[in-house]
């Protein structure tokens, strides 16, 4: 089951992408700009076919995105029905149609969750408390200490506690209780790993010793649903996890330009250490592809299919956020330096766009490629 669901998150992230780059598509159309190709990856092209609108629809060995090629492309383009052509509100239309697609795409996520079961993973998370239910509560291993009872018996982080002694567990405080009840006495646990029910006796330490009597630090899986309130409630978390991202990524972003700029500080031993502590920080903050597919295994062995449409929606909130910022060829880029050069009064000429752009998306798939490889050092830890 979680291998299936492992799956389904891949191949859900590839959508969010698909998604992304069709609205840029649409806007486009809608305004008249012709698309000449719409590509999921990056070069070297591996396949692709004409369709039958004209569009050449590409697939690519380099599984980082996806992007739209128009027509006449640059700002300052003359070509007939190329984006250079286009009115400016056109313009902004097509460059922030992605970023619109994603946020719709988990509001409407967020809002199937909200009818069927939504994970609470904000202890103030939104909804509309007269219309919401709890419809399942499970104990979860949040962390095992070591030398413990749980650590023997082989419990591991993400376990689901179902069982202790003769006591089922439903939630957090059922686990505490059982353990308490039961302290310095040797007790059956039935517990579940990826889907797979097993069980272990382990002997309890006695009460009130450090690091509690079984060794773990519970946690609780809730899924909350609501009715007629679904879609105010899928509103109210898009917007509530938004900021929760926008903050994540203003704190990795701010780690990883202070982690550059005190690293190259090559007169102070000081700023070089806090430089790599920025580092450090930032790259525990974020993930690149590796990483997004090490979290999405997990999330589908202990998460089941709400934990992983959860984490797709904030994946797509992510993607949204990620191209409003004014970044150099993200779209958000794009957008800034467009309205930058009509803002100074000069155009925007071909050669100096494409230099600004390509210096941006070196940086970017440089910044992946690092990210890349902290990501594998994190799973192969």
């Amino acid at each position: 089951m979680g291998t299936l669901l492992f799956i389904l998150g891949i191949i859900l992230f590839i959508l969010l992408i698909v998604v992304h780059e069709l609205g840029h598509a649409i806007a486009a159309k809608r305004n008249g700009v012709v698309v000449e190709e719409f590509g999921i990856g990056f070069p070297p092209r591996a396949w692709a076919k004409k369709l039958k609108n004209g569009v050449l629809f590409t697939l690519n060995w380099l599984p980082l995105g996806g992007f739209v090629s128009l027509k006449g492309e640059s700002d300052d383009s003359k070509v007939k029905g190329g984006y250079g052509q286009a009115p400016l509100w056109a313009k902004v239309k097509i460059l922030l149609a992605g970023v619109v697609m994603n946020w719709l795409t988990a509001i409407a996520i967020f809002m199937g969750l909200a009818l069927t079961g939504m994970p609470q993973i904000l202890a103030n998370q939104f909804t509309v408390q007269g219309d919401t239910r709890i419809v399942s509560q499970k104990a979860v291993v949040a962390q095992v200490s070591d030398d413990s009872p749980a650590a023997a018996a082989g419990l591991q982080q993400g376990d689901i506690i179902k069982q202790l002694a003769d006591r089922q567990i439903a939630g957090g405080e059922d686990l505490v209780g059982a353990t308490t009840a039961n302290a310095g006495e040797e007790v059956r646990i039935v517990y579940e790993r990826a889907g797979e029910q097993r069980e272990a006796n382990v002997t309890l330490r006695e009460a009130g010793t450090e690091g509690g009597v079984l060794g773990v630090a519970p946690g609780e899986q809730t899924l909350r649903a609501s009715t007629w309130s679904a879609p105010i409630v899928a509103v109210g978390v898009t917007a509530q996890f938004t900021w929760e991202t926008l903050k994540g990524l203003g704190a990795a972003l701010g780690n990883l330009f202070a982690g550059i700029a005190q690293s190259i500080n090559v007169f102070s031993e000081d700023s070089r250490k806090a430089g790599g502590e920025a580092l450090t920080a930032a790259g525990a903050s974020v993930a690149g592809p590796v990483g997004i597919v090490g979290f999405l295994m997990q999330t589908a062995e202990n998460a089941g299919l709400a934990g992983v449409l959860f984490i797709i929606a904030i994946l797509s909130l992510t993607l949204a956020l990620m191209n409003a910022l004014p970044i150099p060829a993200l779209d958000g880029g794009r957008l800034f330096v467009m309205l930058l050069f009509r803002a100074m009064k000069k155009p925007l000429k071909s050669e100096t766009e494409q230099k600004i752009h390509a210096t941006g998306f070196l940086v970017l798939i440089s910044l992946i490629i690092v990210i890349t490889f902290v990501d594998v050092g994190r799973l192969g830890g």
